[in-house]
């Protein structure tokens, strides 16, 4: 009997390995005769990086670029190997991501790092492209990323302003003249679950700005700053792009990345895809995905939902563990999963499993492994 655990990382404590071992354990010391098939996977936002590549043949590389507040850091990417010749994969959150923005004022971040990480892939030669966009703290519009690759944000004076969402309050025109023309020659996917525009009630401020600190009544302000970004690059492209599905992706970095000619596509498509999903699970005879929590979101593409669309597919039962489970979404999860388990509950606090999230990710597998046949019903 072979079981797939695949599951996302449990953010703020797990990555997705960590987690499909702590999983593997369980299942284990019930089914010690099993063959445990450990596939941890991502969506494009923290962990893809590392989930692509313990799957597929290449190398991981540093460089030093400037985090969300401009301070250096050493960021990573990865290099995959290829027929068609070297793929980047590049993470956002490794460079604009929340452990890197701290407690800052989130007027005060910018993008312009992540530019910096694709200039380097650019001077290395590198014209193949893999960019996941979650996990990002930034809500600049992607104005740091294309400053950092030759656009030119200027003032009603014709000087260079900050690229960040304060910066943009003094934002007059930009120069495209100065583009890195290699951007022409490159082929770049974004890895995204977010369909969201870059404006408007449902665009990248309102959605995402207050839990990277946007305050309430600085939302309106921080999104008509982003719509005159997306006004006159728009206008010097000729493409109304600001409305495109996922422009709105980590706080506008879709928009940005879209501008210079990316692509966009769902990043647990792409993860899954990479590490041949559908491969593994033809001899599959179970497979357990899960997350750090799952709700009404899991439902609108999340990993877990994707594990179980191929799962499905493939006519293998999949069961779903998780850190926690809204109770308003259990009943909606269960019609999707065979059997939904949750660390938290009666015994585990909330407390307890981010304490100690891989020993109760084992006793819940546990559990699981010696309700399997009810669950496979």
């Amino acid at each position: 009997m072979k079981v797939l655990i695949a599951p996302d990382s449990f953010k703020g404590t797990l990555s997705a390995f960590d987690a499909a071992q702590a999983i593997a354990a369980g299942i284990g010391q019930v089914l010690p005769a099993a063959i445990l098939q450990l596939m941890p996977l991502a969506d494009g936002g923290e962990g893809t990086l590392d989930a692509v590549l313990f799957a597929r043949p290449g190398r991981r590389c540093t460089v030093r670029v400037r985090d969300a507040l401009g301070e250096p850091i050493s960021a990573a990417y990865g290099l995959l190997d290829d027929a068609h010749g070297p793929i980047a994969v590049l993470e956002a959150a490794q460079v604009v991501g929340l452990v890197q923005a701290g407690d800052s004022d989130v007027a005060q971040r910018s993008t312009r790092g992540l530019g910096e990480l694709l200039r380097h892939c650019l001077d290395q030669g590198l014209r193949r492209f893999m960019i996941g966009l979650g996990g990002s703290s930034t809500n600049d519009g992607g104005a740091g990323l294309l400053a950092a690759l030759g656009v030119k944000c200027l003032d009603q004076t014709g000087e260079e302003i900050a690229t960040t969402p304060q910066g943009l309050a003094n934002l007059y025109r930009v120069d495209c003249s100065s583009v890195d023309t290699r951007l022409d020659a490159c082929e770049m996917i974004l890895m995204t679950d977010v369909d969201i525009p870059l404006c408007g009630p449902n665009g990248a401020t309102a959605l995402f700005g207050p839990q990277k600190g946007v305050r309430a009544e600085d939302i309106a302000i921080f999104d008509a700053r982003l719509a005159r970004l997306a006004q006159l690059c728009d206008a010097h492209s000729g493409r109304n792009l600001a409305q495109a599905p996922g422009a709105g992706a980590a706080g506008g970095l879709g928009y940005a990345l879209m501008w210079l000619g990316a692509q966009r596509r769902p990043g647990a498509e792409v993860v899954c895809e990479l590490m041949q999903l559908d491969g593994a699970l033809r001899d599959a005879a179970w497979v357990i995905t899960g997350e750090g929590r799952s709700d009404a979101q899991t439902l609108h593409g999340k990993l877990p939902l994707v594990v179980a669309q191929h799962a499905k597919r493939a006519g293998v039962p999949v069961s779903l563990l998780s850190g926690a489970i809204e109770a308003s979404s259990r009943a909606a999860l269960e019609a999707v999963f065979n059997g939904c388990y949750a660390l938290v509950g009666e015994v585990v606090s909330p407390a307890q499993a981010m304490r100690e999230t891989a020993r109760w990710l084992t006793e819940r597998a546990r559990q699981m492994a010696q309700s399997l046949p009810a669950l496979l019903r």
